[in-house]
């Protein structure tokens, strides 16, 4: 499956919906940006029940806002509506197929029931 890029009023229901959500802020002007295209293109095709999206910090600010995007390239990873890696910086193709592969391994069940559990510490404090 090709990218696909995000805007402000889509975003939300993109990284919200069941499933990977695989995001790269980047921009045009940014040289590492353009490094990293194509390995997150090539993630693309490879993993098609993956949604990879591209969200350009130059034209969608309010995105880049909300999310706190301090430098670019910042590639986030959502699984079934949850942040579950945020990192700056151009990733080789093994980084990212390795980082691709635990995000498949990992077990949400487990995912949330540590937030509801630090959820219910921060209430008790």
């Amino acid at each position: 499956m090709a990218t696909v890029n995000l805007k402000s009023a889509e975003f939300e229901g993109v990284i919200s919906k069941p499933g990977t959500v695989i995001v790269d802020f980047w921009a045009a002007w940014c040289g590492p940006c353009r490094q990293f295209a194509p390995v997150f293109e090539a993630a693309s095709e490879k993993y098609p029940e993956i949604v990879f999206a591209k969200v350009d910090t130059d034209a969608e600010q309010e995105i880049s806002a909300a999310v706190g995007i301090s430098s670019i390239p910042t590639l986030m990873i959502f699984k079934d509506g949850i942040l579950i890696f945020n990192q700056p910086g151009a990733l080789p193709a093994p980084a990212l197929e390795e980082i691709i592969s635990k995000v498949n391994e990992l077990d949400m069940d487990g995912v949330r029931a540590e937030i509801e559990k630090s959820e219910a510490t921060k209430s008790a404090d």
